[in-house]
């Protein structure tokens, strides 16, 4: 008996899955729609309990006060909604985002607050063009305001920084290095001395050069004196500053450097201080920024004078911090105009010296200038030409070699 095989059935071809679709992205932000609910809800509710309290249910009155009790009920009510869906830490999490947030936007209106109030009080100075080309030996009390400038100021505080921020960047620079690199007991001390050194008043260090080098050695008042106060006030800032970037460069960096041969300070010189470029420049930064907008340094140092000045080493010279000093103290509207005018100068000139010190140092690690572009480009070309001369001779060289080199013969 045999038995038929069974035929095999005919199925129809499968269908084919659809191509996937893009992949949809999740949401990583924070944000919800219920917290802004609950953000914007617990504003009104503390705004309308606090004006129910200061005008209908207590005696209190006073925009401070109004303000503080409607943060301080903002906090609870916005406590109070959020715990309704979160538990405990989620809760305390979001009031310290609001604290935190709150105060980054008080800063940020603080700071709008007061550019635009020293603009605006000076915008009547501003608007004249002798403010910027003149100084004030020809401008008195009763002048009107097209006569006279603040000339004699950015002069003397461009020579004032400039000298000191000469003296203070590569000392700083330079004992911030040693602190790192050479590490001991005295490496300890000096780092001691520095962070006792950046609280330091800038009245004492007026005082310091003023005993030290106008009384001791005999040197007149002068913008040099004034620029040595700016710097004992300026090298505790860089050095601690530029010790704490140094200290966050990778110690794998050095290690690789040593191990092909490199010395210590060549090391220090090609890896340490370019890839901590950014953060140097941050450091001289904040120290250009504690002693451009001194004024009793200056005062006691250099003297006041209404006329222009620019030799350093010998005669009174004048800055704009100290210009704005003397300039508010007048009752006269004019001379207050001159000097909400000098202090807007200041902020002018601060903002350009940031913005130059940032584009100078704000290249990224192992990034190369401009400069060095051309001259790896320049050399690329040269090596290209010389192996393109080379290219003809090549084949002749080879055989050249060929016949030169003695034959062997087989056995």
């Amino acid at each position: 008996m045999t038995i038929a095989p069974e035929r095999p059935t005919l199925r129809p071809p499968a269908e084919e899955a659809p191509p996937p679709g893009p992949e949809r992205r999740r949401a990583t932000a924070g944000l919800r729609a219920s917290d802004v609910y609950a953000v914007l809800g617990a504003a009104a509710a503390a705004l309308a309990l606090t004006w129910l309290l200061f005008a209908r249910l207590l005696p209190f009155s006073g925009a401070v006060g109004f303000t503080l009790v409607a943060y301080a009920l903002f906090l609870g009510l916005y406590a109070l909604l959020v715990s309704f869906d979160e538990d405990g830490p989620a809760v305390r999490d979001r009031i310290a985002g609001v604290v935190v947030r709150t105060l980054g936007l008080l800063l940020l209106a603080v700071l709008v607050f007061v550019v635009a109030f020293t603009l605006w009080e000076g915008r009547a100075a501003l608007v004249h063009l002798n403010f910027f080309t003149e100084d004030m030996s020809l401008a008195g009390p009763l002048e009107p305001l097209d006569v006279g400038g603040v000339l004699h100021a950015v002069v003397g505080t461009l020579e004032q920084v400039g000298i000191a921020l000469a003296l203070t960047v590569p000392t700083g620079i330079v004992c911030a290095v040693f602190l790192n690199e050479v590490p001991g007991p005295f490496a300890r001390l000096v780092r001691t001395v520095v962070e006792a050194m950046t609280a330091l008043p800038s009245i004492v260090a007026g005082l310091f050069v003023y005993a030290t080098v106008i009384l001791a050695l005999g040197m007149e008042r002068s913008g040099l004196a004034a620029a040595l106060a700016l710097a004992v006030m300026m090298l505790p800032i860089i050095i601690r500053a530029a010790d704490v970037v140094i200290r966050l460069v990778p110690g794998t960096l050095r290690e690789a450097s040593y191990a092909m041969g490199s010395s210590r300070w060549r090391t220090v010189w090609h890896v340490v201080l370019p890839t901590a470029r950014s953060g140097l420049t941050t450091a001289v930064i904040l120290g250009t920024a504690r002693g451009v907008g001194e004024t009793s340094p200056v005062l006691l140092t250099a003297g006041f004078t209404a006329e222009l000045n620019a030799l350093p080493t010998s005669g009174a010279q004048v800055s704009l911090p100290l210009a704005t000093f003397e300039l508010v103290k007048s009752p006269e509207p004019n001379m207050i105009a001159r000097g909400f005018g000098t202090a807007a100068v200041l902020m002018l000139l601060v903002l350009l010296l940031f913005v130059l010190a940032r584009i100078a140092g704000g290249r990224g690690p192992g990034q190369p200038t401009k400069r060095q572009e051309r001259r790896g480009a320049a050399a690329s070309a040269k090596d290209a030409a010389r192996r393109a001369a080379a290219a003809p001779d090549a084949p002749r060289k080879a055989a050249d070699r060929s016949a030169s080199a003695p034959s062997r013969s087989t056995p």
